[in-house]
């Protein structure tokens, strides 16, 4: 199997190469992820300045660094840098959940999304940020699945977004397949004055509370359940769409 790794925490996030470690044991593998750190960048893509590609040597071994955001790397990697399309995008392991309304700001997010708008199979790996950094029992679980998603295939236009609990191994019951949570971050902005007496803002650190619905992404992995929310790129609302045509919504034309 064919498989490209990319993340939005850069080409030397420890998570990136304990995948790496683990993928290639079985398969083909190729790293090509943002030179530096992209993390809330969402599905930026780089429009007004050129993307440049390096091979370089890192502590994990070779992959390709691109001055870019995830979902560039992605692209770039598809059209220009393989020789032909992979067959399965894996995206991760972020330092840090990605559930909830988190998911419209990712970039370990949007470079899944990215890959399943290619018409390719995709997964977004995320951990609570702990002190354990189990990153090989993760790994272990992410080539698993890997096999289960080629099997039993994916949706055109979905991929998987998956979320380790802040526990131990040992600590984990299970799996949930879960539903995305729509609670929202409660966000601060600290207001200051810098030497010319200018006044500019610095974002707080974010507090997400999760649903507590099992059912949700945030309350599977309250209770120790490892999180697997599958995500439509079709953002559609059919539901008020259906309503919207029911609408006699007035036609101005303006003189």
């Amino acid at each position: 199997m064919k498989i490209l790794l990319t993340n939005d925490d850069g080409i030397h996030a420890e998570g990136l190469w304990a995948l790496e470690k683990v993928l290639s044991l079985k398969h083909e593998v190729f790293v090509i992820a943002p030179d530096k750190e992209q993390s809330g960048i969402g599905h930026a893509i780089t429009l007004v300045r050129p993307l440049r590609v390096s091979r370089i040597q890192t502590n994990g071994g070779w992959g390709y660094a691109i001055n870019g955001t995830p979902a560039d790397c992605v692209k770039l990697a598809v059209a220009e840098v393989l020789k032909s399309r992979p067959d399965i995008v894996i995206s991760g392991i972020n330092h840090g959940l990605n559930v909830g309304v988190n998911l419209n700001y990712s970039g370990t997010v949007s470079a899944a999304k990215e890959a399943a708008l290619m018409g390719i199979p995709a997964v977004a790996i995320s951990q609570s940020p702990t002190p354990h950094h189990e990153y090989s029992f993760i790994a272990d679980f992410v080539a698993t699945l890997v096999v289960s998603v080629m099997d039993k295939g994916l949706p055109s236009g979905t991929f998987l977004n998956v979320n380790i609990p802040a526990c131990p191994k040992e600590k984990i019951v299970g799996i949930r397949i879960t539903r995305q949570g729509i609670s929202p971050l409660q966000e601060t902005f600290h207001k200051r004055i810098d030497p010319r007496n200018q006044v500019y803002y610095w974002q707080g650190v974010e507090k997400q509370v999760f649903d507590h619905e099992l059912e949700t992404d945030g309350g599977a992995l309250c209770e120790n359940y490892i999180s697997i929310t599958p995500v439509q790129c079709d953002m559609t609302d059919y539901k008020t769409m259906k309503q919207l045509k029911g609408w006699d919504i007035p036609l101005v034309i303006l003189a």
